[in-house]
């Protein structure tokens, strides 16, 4: 997959319930309610289904997105240290 590469699989997972799915979960539901009122259907009480669907939607891609953006940080913080660990004459200790 090119969204995660297979690299990706050594890190943890991150938590269920984080800040992207929640707020992407919430985006879904509210697409749902949006999409009930433009089309002069009861807002909350009609395709809870679709509600449902699209709530479930956005709380998955908020959890792939999550997942992603720590790998991004886990690989530039992999490099820095790597190069921190190849030049260390650039990093010396301040005041010792």
């Amino acid at each position: 997959m090119v969204f995660l590469p297979d690299e990706s699989r050594s890190l943890p997972p991150p938590p269920l319930l984080n800040k992207a799915s929640v707020w992407l979960g919430l985006s879904g539901w509210m697409a749902a309610l949006l999409d009930n009122g433009f089309n002069r259907r009861p807002v909350i009480r009609a395709g809870v289904h679709r509600q449902i669907l699209f709530a479930t939607v956005g709380w998955v891609v908020g959890y792939y997105l999550a997942k992603r953006t720590e790998y991004m940080h886990a690989k530039v913080d992999r490099e820095l240290f790597e190069y921190v660990r190849q030049h260390p004459e650039d990093f010396k200790a301040a005041g010792i």
